[in-house]
């Protein structure tokens, strides 16, 4: 049973809105719920009108100004003294807010922060954020150049977030994230046995102490580390103290090798999406552990890795849930490849097989014959794929390639996989009737 109150809630809820792409108007003021400028191009959303309307606005919970890129500390400013209760903060690509308006946060209840591309911020604003906002569960802090791993280690020592997004910083080094510890609590270490470098002077983030913490990371689900300059060890660290992520991102970690996913082979079966794109110093060897050791995969790119051969590919088509599959620019594949994706990988819904060389339409014709839940396939600058005739089922190609990369674009979806296969099929019928009379085959 309710109680008044209750009844009261329930009613004051449903008086409540959204506005969507604009300002509120007066009478709106103290029914906004949701507040969301995502798509204000063809508007001109003023700084001091926004500011005067959230002055007004107290019951906010979300408020995404991810659309309105020209709002300075002012807006926020408002927000942040009258909105009492918000929950979700969305203030990506506005990159003239400062740390002054974040600082200006007291303790909400704040759930959600997505500062990516906020480039005035620095480690003082993050560190208040995730020190005095006890329920954050999701925090993105990509692309901010001054952001160093003492924020980084804030994150680490006080917050419980289960997604946790810092890509493109570069100055996030491996004393951002927490060392490993052996059973005799030294701290892990690599490459005892290699000659020392020249010495040089050392510059204060290099002489941070290593990070321990006496906590795990249980909640810690998605990590995205893309282009942050680390090697195996903090990999090594994170997979200790995060032994439950499944979604991990470390697009360009040029650094790492097979030792990192010999660390993130420890996931096992918590570990569904794993994205090693530009890694490319990762072999076979290292990725086959890997993939026998987490069969709950569903998802992994490996474009541009430039070690792997056929091995991995044969690994990876025995994964029994694989739906995602990324291979762009994995030159040393062959037809091996794609007939073992045929033959075992026939949950596949994504692939991504561009710029391969060694593929003939043969391979791709049973791919497609076999594969029958593909729905997205790209082939863009597979030579096999490059005449005339496949361009009408690919889809049209961005207006900003050149004149070449428009004629080399081969990205299928949806129907016109069914055509392209049915278009393969019939060549291969039409290929075999040229041959039993032994006459020559004019191709379309």
């Amino acid at each position: 049973m309710f109680d008044e109150s209750d009844c009261e809630r329930a009613l004051f809820l449903q008086d409540m809105i959204k506005v969507l792409d604009r300002i509120p108007n007066p009478d709106e003021y103290r029914r906004v719920r949701q507040l969301i400028l995502q798509n204000t191009q063809s508007l001109d959303i003023c700084d001091d009108d926004l500011a005067q309307a959230l002055e007004a606005c107290p019951h906010i919970e979300t408020a995404i100004f991810s659309g309105a890129s020209t709002i300075t500390d002012r807006t926020v400013v408002a927000l942040a003294k009258s909105a009492t209760n918000l929950q979700e903060l969305d203030l990506s690509g506005c990159s003239h807010v400062t740390d002054v308006a974040l600082l200006e946060f007291k303790s909400p209840p704040l759930r959600s922060a997505r500062l990516n591309g906020v480039v005035e911020l620095t480690d003082s604003s993050i560190s208040a954020i995730v020190k005095t906002c006890a329920w954050l569960v999701e925090l993105e802090v990509g692309n901010l150049p001054s952001l160093t791993p003492l924020a980084i280690r804030d994150i680490w020592s006080f917050a419980r977030l289960r997604t946790l997004r810092v890509p493109n910083c570069p100055l996030l080094t491996d004393s951002a994230f927490p060392s490993a510890v052996s059973d005799s609590g030294s701290i892990s270490s690599q490459g005892e046995d290699e000659k020392p470098l020249p010495h040089r002077p050392n510059t204060w983030l290099e002489i941070l102490p290593p990070l321990i913490l006496r906590h795990k990371a249980e909640s810690l689900r998605v990590l995205d580390l893309t282009a942050c300059n680390i090697t195996d060890e903090a990999i090594d660290g994170v997979v200790f103290h995060a032994p439950r992520i499944y979604s991990l991102i470390l697009t360009g970690c040029s650094r790492l090798t097979d030792r990192a996913l010999e660390s993130i082979a420890r996931l096992r079966d918590h570990l569904d999406i794993l994205v090693l794109a530009h890694v490319s110093n990762i072999t076979d060897q290292g990725l086959i552990k890997l993939t026998r050791a987490c069969p709950n995969l569903r998802c992994i790119d490996v474009g541009f890795c430039r070690n792997l051969t056929d091995m991995s590919a044969f690994e990876l088509a025995g994964l029994a849930g694989l739906r995602r599959l990324s291979l762009v620019r994995v030159q040393k594949l062959t037809d091996l490849a794609v007939f073992a994706l045929a033959e075992q990988a026939t949950l596949l819904e994504r692939l991504h097989l561009s710029y391969c060389d060694h593929f003939s339409l043969e391979a791709i014709r049973e791919l497609l014959k076999k594969v029958q839940n593909l729905n997205y396939l790209t082939l863009t600058g597979v030579p096999s794929m490059k005449r005339k005739c496949m361009q009408r089922f690919s889809e049209s190609p961005p207006a900003n390639l050149g004149p070449a990369q428009q004629s080399a674009y081969r990205v299928f979806t949806g129907e016109n996989i069914l055509l392209l296969r049915r278009f393969l099929d019939k060549e291969c019928k039409r290929r075999h009737d040229a041959e039993a009379p032994n006459l020559p085959l004019i191709e379309e």
